[in-house]
């Protein structure tokens, strides 16, 4: 396969689906890694030609376990693909069978990588996440209006009340000097 992708480390809400071109008994010792061996390969991560991937954000599964729903329907509804942007490709979709690798961009973790995808893994589409777009409006309740109270003062504490009482002392003590001086002179 000669497609490449560059993976953006700022890359966020991208799918891309993948076919697995090989016998369903396969499947698993391809899929997953060796969690008991951090230096065992692991097939998958060689194939997609990707450097690092958080196993958390990639599915592989039969075609077959999403029924009625089937894979468009899935994307749609499970994955948050708008309707729109999967109604081009919903044929080409409707006829895959076998087993499919969803990666989403938060198994790269934010780290810039190209992958360069090889058999047994077929590249069929990379889209975007249906995400409304962010509004920031009032509260709708009036409880949450006008209720900030100032923040509370600290009571005066017995070394800062010790210190303002010796500060008194000796401003007295300092004047009654002053007045003997004054007096005696």
């Amino acid at each position: 396969m000669s497609d490449r992708f560059n993976i953006p480390a700022s890359e966020h809400g991208i799918v891309r689906l993948f076919t697995i071109d090989m016998p369903a008994a396969d499947i698993p010792a391809f899929a997953e890694p060796d969690d008991n061996n951090d230096k065992a390969p692991w097939p998958l991560l060689d194939a997609l030609g990707a450097t690092g991937l958080d196993e958390n954000f990639i599915e592989v599964f039969p075609i077959s376990d999403l029924g009625e729903m089937g894979l468009a329907g899935y994307m749609i509804e499970g994955l948050g693909i708008a309707g729109a942007e999967i109604a081009a490709q919903r044929p080409q979709l409707d006829r895959l069978k076998g087993h499919v690798l969803i990666v989403l961009s938060s198994a790269f973790g934010g780290r810039a990588q190209t992958l360069a995808p090889q058999s047994p893994l077929r590249w069929i589409g990379t889209w975007s996440e249906d995400r409304p777009p962010v509004a920031f409006s009032a509260l709708p309740s009036d409880a949450a209006r006008g209720n900030v109270a100032p923040p509370a003062k600290a009571p005066i504490s017995d070394a800062a009340m010790s210190g303002r009482v010796a500060t008194l002392a000796l401003l007295v003590i300092f004047a009654l000097v002053g007045v003997m001086i004054w007096v005696g002179s």
